[in-house]
This record gives C-alpha cells, structure tokens and sequence, in this order.
C-alpha cells in the first residue's frame, strides 16, 4: 500500500473546506484506482490535512494530481497556499479489532 499526506495552511474557512471535501472531492476517490480509504483531518487555526491511501505508487501519485486539480476548479480561494505532499510506501499498519 501507498499512502500521500498533504498538509494545507491559510485556510480561509474550516468548516467550508470540510463541506466542500465531503460533497465535492469525496464521491471522485472511487474513480481512482486502487483506492482504499481517504481521512481529512482539521488541525485548528488554517491548517488541515489529508491521509489517502492506495493499493500501488499510480494511485497514490494520480490523488495528488487529482487533489491540485480539484482545488484549482472547486476552491482556489479556500486554499491560498499549495499543500506540503508527503507520499510513500506504507510500512507498517494496523486496524482496530472488533470487539463484542
């Protein structure tokens, strides 16, 4: 597995950019290849983040294509600064167990 990091600062809105990710970008992870699960985290203050992970490197490297893509059409004006990208190879993993 492959996962891709990106971390925004200088949102302008949180709460926008949130709705915009659930409506907008969510629905078009499926119609990547080899995808596996996608968290957007808000870190407080401006600054937010993704985790997307993929089963190979071409998915991992077509979400970052499609995240710089998808914010120059949907919203430019939420996302003043380009994100810092953080992309590799998944090491290590876990999942919780189900309990009950």
């Amino acid at each position: 597995m492959y996962a891709a990091v990106r971390r925004y600062e200088g949102i302008v809105d949180d709460a926008e950019a949130g709705r915009l990710v659930r409506e907008s970008f969510l629905p078009s992870l499926d119609d990547i290849p080899g995808f596996v699960a996608y968290y957007w985290i808000d870190a407080g203050n401006g600054v937010m983040a993704s985790l997307s992970v993929f089963e190979d490197k071409d998915g991992a490297d077509k979400s970052v294509e499609f995240a710089h893509d998808w914010i120059i059409a949907n919203a430019p004006g939420l996302f003043p600064n380009p994100p810092q990208v953080t992309e590799g190879l998944v090491v290590a993993s876990e999942l919780a167990s189900v309990k009950g």
